[in-house]
């Protein structure tokens, strides 16, 4: 049985139809991979499908969303041609174009065709636990009970660079779980694990189901093998997650982080980016209130910071045209 692509069932639908509906043909519809609908991927994505299709008839392009299992997963099946489009931490985008981190990519080799669209909203590094655990540093990680994030997942894989960093394997903790993230706020007060790692925009819904649901600390993840490992990669940066945004947490706690991006590859038409930028960018201020991690947002800070594969050439074209490349 033959498969048409998306092109070709476009054009026989259109013919099918008749010639009144010959814009059928020129309808592209796009995927983006995003994360769980609990963290700030779904609603990014959301968001910008929300733009795009806004104004779909001027522009011919269709836009949806699909939870995922976040970075690694979202790079991997534009890979390999089931998504167009993905939301990755701005470490991974490195990673895969560079094909620079074991397991993730190297068997696979550099993904030479990934392209960066724009970056969006930072992503601190989250180690939320229990009080009771007495841990303050991540390095009292050791001999505890902690989740890494879920196989695959930019978490997970983002968590084994730090903790190996800091001289550290997995053997260390007491336990390594990998349950989803939507899990781990109910383990966390249930007593089942002592902290759980994650990359988050803040504020983020499952910071704040931890902090209210039970007693907890968000844990500081500092010092000079941290900052060894910041200063090594352009793609990381420190901040802290401010003191009073949670419940039990009235001071700033020193970590670091990735950028949330929006990647695609070459496979991905230049047009379509191009519609999909055009529509993000001219409608900025809309943008900035679908989420509240979106809020500081700046144009310059999204086409420059955390940019790790070339930009497309259909985001290019845009940012050439605005005059902010």
């Amino acid at each position: 049985m033959k498969v048409l692509s998306k092109v070709a069932f476009a054009s026989l639908l259109a013919a099918s139809l008749g010639s009144g509906s010959a814009l059928a043909a020129d309808q592209q519809f796009v995927t983006i991979g995003t994360g769980g609908v609990t963290g700030v991927y779904y609603p990014t994505g959301g968001a910008i499908c929300r733009l795009v299709n806004k104004g779909r008839k001027e522009h011919g392009v269709r836009c949806s969303v699909e939870s995922t299992g976040g970075s690694v997963y979202n790079i991997n099946t534009i890979r390999g041609g089931e998504l167009d489009m993905g939301v990755a931490q701005s470490d991974w985008q490195y990673h895969a174009y560079n094909g620079s981190v074991k397991k993730s990519f190297i068997d696979a080799g550099p993904y030479k065709e990934l392209r960066a669209v724009f970056s969006v909203h930072p992503e601190p590094i989250s180690i939320v636990a229990r009080k009771d655990a007495n841990i303050k540093h991540i390095s009292d990680l050791e001999g505890k009970r902690v989740n890494i994030g879920n196989a695959g997942s930019g978490t997970e894989a983002t968590w084994n660079v730090v903790w190996n960093a800091m001289g550290k394997t997995n053997k260390d903790l007491k336990l390594a779980a990998q349950m989803k993230s939507s899990e781990t706020p109910g383990a966390l007060c249930d007593n089942k694990i002592d902290a759980f790692f994650w990359l988050v925009g803040n504020p983020a819904a499952l910071n704040k189901e931890a902090t209210t649901t039970c007693e907890a600390n968000f844990v500081a993840v500092d010092g000079a093998a941290i900052n060894k490992l910041v200063d090594k990669y352009p793609f990381y940066g420190t901040t802290v997650i401010p003191g009073g945004m949670y419940r039990g947490n009235p001071n700033d706690v020193p970590t670091f982080g990735v950028l949330a991006t929006f990647v695609s590859s070459t496979a991905t038409s230049a047009d379509t980016i191009y519609a999909v930028v055009k529509s993000v960018f001219e409608n900025f201020d809309a943008f900035k209130k679908l989420h509240p991690a979106f809020g500081h947002l700046t144009e310059k800070d999204m086409v420059t910071k955390g940019i790790s594969a070339p930009i497309h050439e259909g985001a290019m074209r845009y940012y050439k045209e605005r005059g902010w490349m």
